[in-house]
């Protein structure tokens, strides 16, 4: 297979990038700025694109790329791959599910912890010798606060699993609801919102959920209200979300995405209520070698015609 073209559309596992680059003919994208005299260049010879959740192949990418036969995303999310236009044209498509789903909502746990029991700002307090001064404020249990889930899927349910071990009352948000499970379910995300004391962002980016979190919602959750997000950035209006921050209309938040990545609203960095992780969620040594054997066997699969480990189109 070391004649098939493969196109990394950026940086995202040096591992995987070696192991490409073993078994494939692969190009590194980042690594040609003129995007368009590359493409003119190589374009018939990629026949596979591997992204991620921040770059993967959207309609233009696809069209210029004619002899494209599959698009293998190292990620579970598929916001950055135009689903449509693969599906007009034929290109299978395939990510890493369940691999990442533990880790995940781990740190959900993390950021819940961290943001109620102040985590952060403990550390820089002992750190600053500002302990010798005084005992640090008291801050606010995790242990049986209502939990709201928006998206009750792989993740959803594993972080309301481990937010049951805290005692926590769950409920959830989602087109449907599900069966088999006890959950409280809310067809209304303002009234979920409205009854949970932390609302976890957890469901797939659709144009449906662009901005599923908005000025509404937020001020549903209220002044004493935390908001985690794991999901993707563009759940949350951004904008509403840091005025309601700075406003005291919310209580807090623990964010592990943003709109515009890697830039983060300045206004957030001064907060000491907000929690800024760097798009970590699956961001383990463990998943992420998991996630990267998952698109490595999805491509050899494809090109040995044998069946996809995890097609989604």
């Amino acid at each position: 297979m070391e004649s098939i073209g493969v196109l990394m559309a950026c940086p995202m596992s040096s591992y995987l990038e070696q192991e490409l680059d073993k078994r494939f003919k692969l190009f590194r994208f980042w690594n040609f700025p003129q995007k368009n005299e590359f493409l003119n260049q190589h374009a018939n010879s990629i026949r596979a694109v591997v992204g991620n959740a921040s770059a993967g192949a959207d309609a233009e990418l696809i069209d210029s790329l004619p002899k494209l036969e599959i698009i293998s995303s190292f990620s579970v999310g598929l916001d950055k791959i135009d689903l449509n236009k693969c599906k007009e044209k034929g290109i299978r498509v395939t990510n890493t599910p369940d691999v990442l789903t533990e880790d995940v909502a781990d740190l959900a746990i993390g950021l819940m912890l961290t943001v109620l029991r102040r985590i952060c700002e403990c550390d820089r307090y002992v750190r600053k010798g500002l302990w010798k001064t005084g005992d640090f404020k008291l801050t606010t249990k995790f242990s049986g606060k209502s939990v709201g889930i928006i998206g009750l899927g792989r993740i959803g349910l594993a972080i309301a699993k481990r937010a049951e071990a805290f005692g926590c009352p769950i409920s959830y948000h989602s087109r449907s609801e599900k069966p088999n499970t006890n959950y409280k379910y809310y067809p209304s995300l303002v009234e979920l919102a409205s009854n949970c004391q932390i609302l976890v962002v957890a469901c797939a980016l659709t144009p449906e959920t662009r901005h599923i979190v908005n000025r509404e919602v937020m001020e549903a959750l209220g002044p004493k209200g935390i908001l985690i997000n794991i999901g993707r950035g563009p759940h949350v209006d951004e904008k509403e979300l840091v005025s309601a921050l700075v406003e005291g209309r919310l209580g807090g938040a623990g964010l592990d995405v943003f709109e515009n990545e890697p830039e983060v609203p300045e206004q957030l960095l001064g907060l000491e209520n907000v929690v800024l992780l760097p798009h970590v969620g699956s961001g383990t040594e463990e998943t992420r070698k998991v996630m990267a054997d998952l698109v490595l066997g999805n491509l050899e699969a494809y090109f040995l015609n044998k069946p996809l480990l995890t097609p989604v189109v």
